[in-house]
């Protein structure tokens, strides 16, 4: 089979999303991806790239998939995830697993994040003659980048070169993206001593202890925005979201246990390591002389902060090609681990991220032939 004849565009836009690869940490709505690389696996092969699929361990039903084709050092690494998020199928007005088209927008779970993306590179494949390639060209296509991220980091550890300029294609409107925030959850909980609320002293109020916790964690907040600063981004500081809070269970008894449920977005140059050490130094003395314990726990690793320089030839080209300065966004993707590897990452997608993880799910129309001239003008300029 040659590039002409491997299934049309919207072909294979609507075999990607008709399968489901459905990723998140609650394993009620987990599902695996081998259908989806599958996919992809038979027609890079077709396409004559080395393809390996790998299972991704500790995760079964979980693959990567890596297809290359040219030789050399160097070379352009286009990637992308294969999960999506879970949906909720009764506030769509389609089927969000069977692509339609109406409205010159492709609707369905993935159509903007990010399924499309590679239909879209083959379908850029079809211009490039792969013969005269001087440089590797590589394809990754990962797993449960909305979940758990364990497709980029089995990514990382197995410590191979996979190539020198990676673009990402998340959902950025066409615009390259060169930064992004990094994302830490928390979860804060005060153990405390319940009893009846006729008497203060037969307990230790835990959602007393809260209150404490959260002025403090305000205090620490306010101070980290006054240290770091970053005019590239719309919000310029570091945030953390009080998101959830659950303390006791009747109004006549003393708490128990409050649990605080935060979100951390910080910096480039910051560390998420470094911030979960201070947050520890800082509130355990809290309640060093109190009967009440503090217990701080991760609700998951976290993703890094990413941040690939001004001076990366991928950004220059990227900004040359799409005539956009590169920007910053404070959604997390893959792209701090693919720069752990080796490479200067720029995020570009054609869908929007504001459709992103929404109901009707779209991807317009017109984003679909810019994106693939892009894609066609990286693979030439890095031949």
């Amino acid at each position: 089979m040659t590039a002409s004849s491997l299934p049309s565009l919207m072909e294979m836009i609507s075999a990607l999303i008709a399968s489901p690869s459905v990723s998140s940490i609650s394993p009620r709505w987990d599902q695996g991806n081998r259908s989806v690389i599958e996919l992809l696996a038979s027609w890079f092969s077709e396409l004559d790239f080395a393809v390996e699929i790998l299972p991704i361990e500790g995760h079964p039903g979980k693959f990567n998939l890596i297809a290359s084709t040219g030789q050399g050092p160097g070379g352009l690494v286009l990637a992308g995830h294969t999960d999506t998020v879970p949906c909720d199928p009764h506030l769509w007005n389609c089927d969000p697993f069977q692509l339609k088209e109406k409205d010159n927008r492709l609707y369905g779970l993935g159509s903007a994040d990010m399924k499309s993306f590679f239909a879209l590179i083959i379908e850029a494949l079809r211009g490039v003659d792969r013969a005269h390639l001087q440089r590797p060209l590589t394809i990754i296509a990962t797993a449960d980048e909305e979940s758990t991220m364990c497709g980029a980091k089995a990514l990382v550890a197995l410590q191979r070169k996979l190539g020198r300029h990676a673009v990402i294609g998340e959902p950025t409107g066409l615009r390259p993206i060169r930064a992004h925030k990094g994302i830490g959850m928390e979860c804060l909980k005060i153990h405390g001593q319940s009893g009846h609320s006729s008497d203060p002293s037969l307990g230790a109020s835990a959602l007393e202890g809260m209150h404490t916790l959260m002025s403090e964690l305000l205090r620490w907040r306010e101070e980290l925005q006054e240290r770091y600063q970053n005019p590239l981004f719309a919000v310029e500081v570091p945030t953390i979201n009080l998101g959830h809070i659950h303390g006791g269970d009747n109004p006549n008894r003393i708490c128990g246990t409050c649990e605080l449920q935060i979100d951390i977005r910080p910096l480039p140059g910051m560390s998420l390591v470094d911030l979960r050490a201070e947050m520890a130094a800082r509130f355990h003395p809290l309640f060093a002389l109190s009967p009440l314990r503090l217990e701080l726990e991760p609700a998951f690793e976290g993703i890094p902060p990413m941040e690939t320089p001004t001076t990366a030839d991928i950004v220059q080209i990227t900004e040359k090609l799409t005539g956009y300065k590169a920007g910053a966004v404070a959604f997390g993707t893959e792209g701090p681990f693919f720069n752990q590897i080796g490479m200067e990452t720029i995020i570009l997608g054609p869908g929007d991220i504001d459709q992103a993880h929404q109901p009707d799910e779209f991807l317009s129309l017109d984003r679909i032939n810019p994106m693939v001239r892009v894609l066609r003008q990286l693979i030439n300029y890095y031949s």
